[in-house]
């Protein structure tokens, strides 16, 4: 029997094709003759899958080259019921930090310039004032994210000293990567104290000798110890630090700039609190519930920061001119805190009652049932994620799509603006609490899409 492999054409041949010579109009020919090898590939690994005529051919080779072309990074909707979605980019931007980056992206910047003085400036004022001014803090800097603060923090008060810290805070981070080992990296050697759900003054004070350089607290944002559990309160842990003549390093992570107590979120420290309590630095996100871009924003005492900026490590992990545009956009908006909650869209999604969802729900449902798309709605609990109020469920509303779960969520998340969702109890449910209103439509577009 003649192996069905022999009859697969040749890639000069295909590249002869009227269609896939077209093509090359359109993008580079390497590029295409990349695309007809992978082809040609496929069919060899799996002759049932092999295009019958050249004109299945030109379209299977297009179709691959429409695939490489696009963006691998690309606008979702997110429909998951995570709203701080660490794999989805987590907080969306506000308008005003968009048009922010825009301003100063299409052009020359003051980044490191002092218009004032019409001499070289420093990226690190950019947002200083601001964070002052909302925090209490002497002085603020900013880095590339939070695990690299905790890094140059550690790094620069007690790089080949030790470092004192909670054996119930050593957590796991997204991606699997855990504050000891980030820790590690930083020179400092850690000193774990306590137990996994109890921890006690003592057992710092013990702990403390000449070599020690810094007392570390992590937040326990991304989970929760119940039962019988012991920790030491920040403010005790600063005044124990200060006894010892050491800092207090405090990660409290989550960057929560407004109390969303109002709103039936409790038991996250905001950036004021956390400052007030007495650490030394503070080191905060700025992408999770502050809603900001992706950061690592430090606050504390002004002798600290700027040993911080003076640490040669700080060029490395520096941010750029769009993240502090971003970010300073993003904090004037705190100046006014009934517009922060509207305008920041992470914490407009937080905040929207239940009721608006529900409301949206119905006028979804409506559109789609005229186009002859089964689906009904369903109360259901969304998240915050971002590693922040771990225990807090916040009601919500979903589609919840008829049909095969799998075949509609695969169409969702390959359509031309793809829709992440979650499959439960057999179908695909498609939380709104993570969708700004505004998109309603474009939702509405992409599942009709997806049906078809």
């Amino acid at each position: 029997m003649t192996d069905p492999r022999r009859t697969l054409p040749a890639v000069h041949v295909l590249l002869e094709h009227d269609a896939v010579r077209a093509l090359v109009k359109q993008v580079p020919r390497a590029a295409v003759a990349e695309a007809v090898r992978d082809e040609i590939a496929v069919a060899r690994a799996d002759p049932a899958r092999a295009p019958a005529t050249d004109a299945e051919w030109a379209a299977a080779i297009a179709a691959r080259l429409a695939a490489s072309e696009r963006a691998t990074l690309q606008p979702v909707l997110n429909a998951t019921g995570v709203v701080l979605h660490t794999n989805l980019g987590r907080a969306p931007l506000a308008a005003a930090a968009i048009a922010a980056i825009a301003d100063v992206a299409r052009g020359f910047a003051s980044l490191e310039y002092d218009l004032a003085a019409g001499a070289r400036g420093s990226r690190h004022v950019h947002c200083a004032g601001l964070l002052r001014e909302l925090t209490g803090a002497d002085d603020a800097m900013v880095v590339n994210n939070c695990a690299a603060a905790l890094v140059l923090a550690l790094n620069t008060v007690a790089d080949g000293r030790e470092a004192i810290v909670s054996r119930g805070e050593l957590v796991e981070i997204g991606g699997s990567f855990r504050v000891p080992d980030i820790m590690a990296r930083s020179g400092a050697r850690l000193v774990e104290v306590g137990t996994t759900n109890r921890t006690h003054a003592d057992d710092y004070r013990r702990a403390c000798t000449p070599r020690t350089g810094a007392i570390v607290s992590v937040h326990r944002s991304n989970f929760t110890v119940d039962g019988f559990v012991a920790a030491v309160p920040t403010r005790a842990l600063a005044e124990l630090a200060q006894a010892a003549g050491v800092p207090l390093l405090y990660d409290f992570g989550s960057g929560l700039m407004l109390d969303l107590a109002p709103w039936g979120l409790h038991g996250e420290p905001t950036a004021r609190d956390a400052v007030a309590a007495g650490a030394s630095l503070v080191m905060m996100s700025g992408d999770k519930l502050l809603g900001g871009p992706q950061a690592g924003i430090i606050l504390g005492r002004g002798d600290l920061v700027d040993a911080l900026r003076r640490n040669p490590l700080a060029r490395a992990l520096r941010v750029d001119k769009l993240t502090l545009a971003a970010l300073q956009a993003t904090l004037r908006l705190y100046r006014e805190p009934a517009r922060a909650a509207r305008e920041i869209p992470a914490l407009a999604m937080l905040t929207t009652p239940v009721e608006s969802l529900r409301m949206r729900a119905a006028a979804l449902l409506a559109r789609l049932a005229a186009a002859g798309v089964g689906a009904r709605a369903a109360d259901t609990e969304a998240t915050v994620g971002g590693g922040a109020f771990p225990s807090s469920r916040i009601p919500s509303c979903a589609i919840v799509l008829d049909g095969d779960a799998r075949r509609r969520e695969r169409a969702l998340r390959h359509g031309a603006l793809p829709v992440v969702g979650r499959i439960a109890d057999g179908a695909v449910w498609l939380d709104l609490r993570g969708i700004a209103d505004a998109d309603d439509d474009r939702l509405a577009q992409a599942i009709l899409e997806a049906a078809a």
